[in-house]
């Protein structure tokens, strides 16, 4: 986002939508201005704006300006070599505080906490278990990058493949994991 007021228009039409507020609309310690909400179907979403103070008027709906997916984990040095096998990269490394990863321009970013640091920034317990309502999904280059991956999943500590791939003749070719942590996962590449 863009600023303050975008921050606070996403607040209020999700807020309009149904979403519950979780934290308020405010300036964070380290330069950012946030806020937190639950959408309906129980996603939590956080719309943050790297500027303190609004630069112009917002002309429309906010639109944002990157996305980036936050996990909670165990351990966050522990979870990154996992989280860099499918080609992600470190851009930021505070130890087992925060991990940020990137994968290629243009798609999201991934962060790596640990789970009660995540929970209490997003304003929700951290006692959480079971199928999180969520996939996170790797398009490979390649058939045989998606076997090389699924192969990778299950030779680190504690990758588990739920899925393996399958070769259609035609249509996508994918398969599934879990990391360490649990968080489900589908590798694919397109027919």
């Amino acid at each position: 986002m863009n600023g303050p007021a975008e921050v606070k228009a996403l607040l209020d039409t999700a807020s309009a939508q149904g979403a519950t507020v979780l934290k308020p609309a405010r300036k964070e310690f380290f330069g950012q201005f946030t806020a937190v909400h639950r959408a309906p179907v129980g996603a939590v979403w956080k719309p943050a704006a790297a500027s303190k103070k609004d630069k112009r008027l917002v002309p429309g709906p906010p639109r944002p300006t990157g996305t980036a997916v936050y996990l909670g984990v165990a351990k966050p040095k522990a979870s990154r070599a996992f989280h860099e096998t499918p080609g992600m990269s470190v851009d930021r490394d505070y130890g087992d505080r925060f991990i940020d990863l990137t994968g290629a321009d243009g798609v999201c970013r991934l962060g790596l906490l640990p789970r009660e640091a995540l929970a209490k920034d997003a304003g929700v317990d951290d006692h959480g278990d079971g199928f999180p309502g969520v996939v996170l999904t790797h398009t490979a280059a390649t058939r045989d990058d998606v076997d090389t991956l699924l192969t990778a999943a299950a030779a680190l500590a504690d990758g588990q493949v739920t899925a393996a791939a399958d070769r259609p003749e035609q249509g996508d070719h994918s398969g599934h994991f879990t990391d360490p942590d649990g968080h489900h996962w589908t590798i694919t590449t397109r027919a």
